[in-house]
């Protein structure tokens, strides 16, 4: 398990399954998760001067993790699909 904070699956212990399983069952899920791991290793190496990067740009960042959490989980709580 990483070490880097916000993981989805440390944010959402409860759905750890169903972030595994919509991981391999839904592609748009998947882009989705990928692109939040991407964008949160970026902020998480800003925050730890890693690759420091300007004010705003963090700033910019943080919030599109945010919004890629978001609809992560509404997707989470979403009723399954059956089919």
């Amino acid at each position: 398990m990483s070490h880097v904070p916000h993981e989805l699956t440390a944010e959402f212990p409860e759905f750890a399954d169903r972030i595994r399983q919509l991981k391999q069952d839904n592609a748009h899920f998947a882009r989705l998760l990928e692109e939040y791991g991407e964008v949160n290793n970026t902020v998480h190496n800003a925050e730890t001067n890693v690759a420091p990067m300007e004010e705003l740009a963090e700033m910019e960042l943080r919030k599109r993790r945010m919004a890629l959490k978001d609809e992560l989980y509404r997707i989470l709580v979403a009723p399954a699909e059956i089919g």
